[in-house]
C-alpha cells in the first residue's frame, strides 16, 4: 500500500532513481557509460538548477555569526537536510560559503516552480 503522503509528494515528480523524495537528486536521471574493455558505469546524469530569479522570494534572511546553512533550513524550511534549496536560491555551488561572512544576505525562497497565491 502506498503512503497517501509519500503519493502526493511524488504528484508531478515521478522518481527516475532510487534517491528520496525530499533529495536535490530525486528527478534527476541515470545513464551508462560502456567502457573500451566492455564493461558498464552507471553514473547519475547532471543536475541544472534553474536561476534565481524563477524562485518566489519569501524574505531575505541576514546571516549573523555562528549561522550554519543547515540550522537556517531547519527554521526556514522546516527540514535542516534541505540546505540545498537555499543554496539553489542563492546561486550558490558551494553551500558554505553563504554563511561564512557574517552580513550576507540569503534569499529564502520557494523552491522553483512551486508559487503561492
Amino acid at each position: 500500500m502506498t503512503d497517501p503522503f509519500q503519493a502526493l509528494l511524488r504528484a508531478g515528480n515521478q522518481a527516475i532513481n532510487n534517491f528520496p523524495v525530499t533529495s536535490r537528486y530525486y528527478t534527476v536521471g541515470t545513464a551508462t557509460m560502456q567502457k573500451v574493455d566492455g564493461t558498464s558505469i552507471k553514473y547519475l546524469r547532471r543536475r541544472f538548477i534553474q536561476p534565481a530569479a524563477s524562485f518566489e522570494l519569501i524574505q531575505v534572511y541576514v546571516t549573523k555569526e555562528g549561522d550554519r546553512l543547515d540550522n537556517i533550513a531547519a527554521a526556514f524550511i522546516g527540514d535542516p537536510e534541505q540546505f540545498w534549496q537555499l543554496a539553489d536560491a542563492n546561486n550558490s555551488p558551494a553551500p558554505e560559503t553563504l554563511t561564512q561572512q557574517p552580513g550576507t544576505s540569503l534569499r529564502i525562497t520557494q523552491p522553483a516552480g512551486i508559487r503561492t497565491y
